[in-house]
């Protein structure tokens, strides 16, 4: 997980940005519990960040615990409002597992795709600019 150069990180509960000039917007994934109310305040300050814009994101995962099915269904709702892609990296099984979890029984929203190296995450993501 690398931070970029001179772009400010924008701190929240669930995960921090960074957004850069490309129109990427990077996400370091934090380990709380997702909620309702903790996905609503994150989809907020990522409208924030970007300026409503849907864009594309580069997301680094981390272990956090699984969220209830109410708030899975949610999240799941609520990403085509504002990514056009989504690129995970992490350590392998990570992501799969993640997927499997939030896609089990339907294709997901926006294209995603998982990876273990973020140059490769942000060169697959450019398409979605």
């Amino acid at each position: 997980m690398n931070l970029l150069d001179n772009i400010p990180l924008i701190k929240g509960e669930i995960a921090d940005y960074q957004f850069d000039s490309d129109g990427i917007l990077y996400s370091f994934s934090k380990s709380p519990k997702r909620t309702i109310k903790n996905i609503s305040e994150n989809i907020a300050l990522v409208k924030q960040v970007t300026g409503g814009k849907k864009v594309p994101l580069l997301i680094y995962l981390c272990k956090s615990p699984v969220p209830d099915k109410t708030a899975r269904s949610f999240s799941t709702e609520q990403l085509p409002n504002v990514y056009t892609a989504m690129a995970m990296v992490s350590k392998p099984g990570l992501s799969k597992l993640i997927m499997n979890v939030l896609f089990k029984f339907k294709k997901p929203p926006i294209p995603m795709k998982s990876f273990s190296d973020d140059k490769q995450a942000k060169e697959w993501l450019k398409q979605y600019l």
